[in-house]
């Protein structure tokens, strides 16, 4: 765990919805565009970051803007940027902010692989953190590329990123113990402000 005294605030927003995730599929790396209820969160969210700035004196122009390179992230980067007096494409896409893989998976419902994949879905709800899905990627090896694009920040960042991402992060700041972290609900259309080894969220 990394001590709370070298850890650089993160402001980390949850793309907004897509028509895949009211569907309950599986996006992964599946470039899924924001649909209409996911660009209106993306906005909302920046009239809540704004909020936040202000009322902790922060100027925004002084913090760092990374966003997953999926369009999804991107989108919400580019509708919260305009709430705090930014322009929308001034940022930079961070690779390691990318969503957990499915792999073969990416596409179904939970439902549907209840069905078509029923053995690795006990596994997978045995052990959600060290599951590896058919051409996809683990829990753990999430938190490992978020640890190493955590210690690369050199000052207080705004994210827009993805659910999983989000739960590998709390795993490394030992904000949810790596078996729970997976199961953690990270919600769309709030700001969630992890600072000083802790996880706020703010609607």
């Amino acid at each position: 765990m990394i001590p709370a005294r070298s850890q650089p605030t993160v402001y980390y927003i949850r793309h907004g919805e897509t028509d895949w995730n009211v569907a309950g599929r599986l996006q992964g790396r599946r470039d899924v565009p924001l649909n209409a209820r996911g660009r209106a969160q993306g906005t909302q969210c920046g009239e809540i970051l704004r909020d936040l700035l202000a009322r902790d004196g922060r100027d925004a122009a002084a913090l760092d803007y990374v966003s997953s390179p999926l369009q999804r992230a991107c989108a919400t980067m580019e509708l919260v940027r305009p709430a705090l007096a930014l322009p929308a494409s001034g940022y930079r896409i961070e690779p390691r902010l990318i969503e957990i893989a499915f792999g073969d998976w990416e596409g179904f419902t939970i439902a549907q692989l209840h069905n078509r994949d029923p053995q690795r879905i006990a596994q997978r709800e045995h052990d959600k953190w060290h599951f590896l899905p058919p051409g996809g990627e683990s829990y753990e090896m999430v938190s490992a590329r978020m640890r190493d694009w955590y210690e690369s920040l050199d000052r207080d960042t705004v994210a827009t990123a993805h659910g999983g991402t989000a739960r590998g992060l709390m795993a490394v700041l030992g904000i949810a113990k790596p078996a729970a972290a997976p199961l953690v609900d990270i919600v769309q259309g709030e700001v969630y402000v992890f600072a000083g080894g802790k996880l706020s969220r703010y609607a």
